[in-house]
């Protein structure tokens, strides 16, 4: 896992691209759990964590593009 302040270290383009590997991480371990091949519950619980705080990260760039201009 990430930490939030890597995280903050990435440009826009790197944290988009971020959201939709974990996107893609997510989906892949949920299809494997309906087809009973793994119980890492745990890993799903970090990898959707993960998303949200990448989502934030681009939510606030955002925000903060909109009051400089």
């Amino acid at each position: 896992m990430t930490g939030i302040t890597d995280l903050r270290a990435l440009g826009i383009d790197d944290l988009t691209q971020r959201t939709l590997d974990l996107d893609d991480q997510i989906f892949r371990l949920r299809i494997q759990k309906s087809m009973g091949q793994t119980t890492a519950s745990n890993k799903m619980r970090t990898l959707r964590r993960e998303r949200a705080q990448v989502k934030t990260l681009l939510r606030e760039r955002e925000l903060q593009t909109d009051k400089d201009h």
